[in-house]
């Protein structure tokens, strides 16, 4: 028996309310905040993912699915969009549409990480990025976007966590002195951080060991090293976050896990959903575009996992929306009532009414099992008697009534019906 790989899944026909109810209220948001979608492929040149989220990084050492294609080109599958989504606005000229350009993409990201509680090697992402304005009031766009969607969807209570890891004028002294620091307790790192140290200290606040969560914990924070401007961006950062009565901490220990960011960076925290309290993250990437050989181009943005916020949505106890039932099961005893059940499937399935049959030779008994199992509404049963008068007998499974409608009023009949229930 062959089974999915590690860290993938199936999304059974059981679980697809969950995902059609969360796509859904995302089609909302990204429309109502006026978001355009881009998609942007699966796999790109290695470059842009080492180059954009940076050595040293996890996603990069460990966790990137990269190959050689025929050609001998190096190609990745991608472990996150942003980088895609920069790559595409340098590449197709959307500096010249009017800025802030606000974009998003959905679709599957890849990284080769232990599988866990709503962490998978294949998982979905919705990936929203703002490009082109520097003001920190994106940043609270971005930001209320995703709490607004989070809110809407049922979570309770949420909270921002925030820090700004500044600029690459103000970054240098900072990380100075965080080198320092940890130089001061290396002895006393876990073998990541050993590395990290010479590679890329940022990471090290970033550390999961249990060994290294006291140093990270009284390690210096960054927002006492921000330049006069960074101050300022979250300042005002801060300021709109009060206006707008949405609660937030700082946390001197987030930094995400991208090389690319900039400035702000904020993860929404959720209740009780275990020790895993980050339902997503992001933040600023004032650098990017020129990272991947464009223009300086401010932007912002945030990944969302939507299996993250179908477990939140499962641990929090929230009901999601039942998958719609068919209107109707044509259930037929017979070749000739066979023939008159295909045709009017297709009648009713053209009317736009959503309709159900269970073919091959099984008793009425168990067609009607089968009915009522899907949900059907209606039962419409054709057999020799039916067929010869021309009609169809129509039960209402519901109130266990029945009645004989002339074949050709069926339609208009469950189609009155439905718009009645809609009602």
């Amino acid at each position: 028996m062959y089974q999915a790989p590690r860290g993938t899944q199936d999304i059974l026909p059981a679980e697809q309310p969950y995902w059609s109810h969360v796509l859904r209220r995302i089609e909302h948001f990204t429309r109502l905040y006026g978001y355009e979608r881009l998609s942007v492929p699966t796999f790109e040149e290695t470059a842009i993912f080492a180059r954009g989220i940076g050595a040293g990084t996890d996603i990069v050492d460990k966790e990137m699915y990269t190959f050689q294609d025929r050609g001998g080109a190096s190609l990745t599958l991608r472990p996150e969009f942003t980088a895609g989504i920069v790559r595409a606005y340098l590449e197709h000229g959307l500096h010249s549409r009017p800025q802030p350009l606000r974009l998003y993409d959905l679709g599957s990201c890849f990284r080769y990480e232990r599988p866990q509680a709503g962490r998978y090697r294949e998982h979905h992402q919705l990936s929203l990025e703002a490009l082109g304005e520097l003001d920190p009031a994106l940043d609270v766009e971005i930001m209320t976007l995703t709490w607004a969607l989070y809110d809407d969807l049922g979570f309770r209570n949420l909270a921002f966590q925030i820090n700004s890891i500044g600029c690459p004028r103000c970054r240098p002294a900072y990380l100075e002195r965080l080198v320092a620091y940890y130089r001061e307790h290396q002895a006393a790192l876990c073998p990541d951080c050993q590395r990290r140290l010479t590679v890329n200290p940022m990471r090290l606040l970033d550390c999961k060991a249990d060994q290294c969560q006291p140093i990270a914990n009284a390690a210096p924070g960054a927002v006492a090293f921000l330049c006069p401007e960074c101050r300022e961006h979250f300042a005002d950062l801060r300021r709109y976050l009060d206006l707008l009565q949405r609660p937030y901490t700082l946390n001197h220990r987030l930094v995400r896990g991208l090389d690319y960011y900039t400035r702000t960076v904020f993860e929404v925290w959720a209740a009780d959903i275990g020790a895993q309290a980050s339902v997503c993250g992001g933040g600023r990437y004032d650098v990017l575009a020129e990272l991947l050989g464009g223009p300086p181009t401010p932007g912002v943005g945030v990944g969302i996992g939507l299996e993250r916020i179908i477990l939140t949505l499962k641990a929090q106890g929230i009901a999601v929306p039942p998958p719609p039932r068919p209107v109707a099961a044509v259930l037929y005893r017979g070749g000739a009532a066979k023939e008159v059940a295909l045709r009017l499937l297709a009648d009713l399935r053209a009317a736009g009414l959503p309709v159900t049959c269970t073919y091959g030779a099984r008793s009425l008994k168990a067609q009607m099992r089968q009915a009522d199992r899907a949900g059907a509404a209606y039962a419409l049963l054709i057999g020799d008697e039916e067929v010869a008068a021309g009609v169809v007998t129509l039960r209402d499974l519901a109130a266990g009534t029945q009645e004989t409608v002339p074949l050709g009023e069926v339609v208009g009949r469950l189609r009155k019906s439905a718009g009645e229930g809609r009602e």
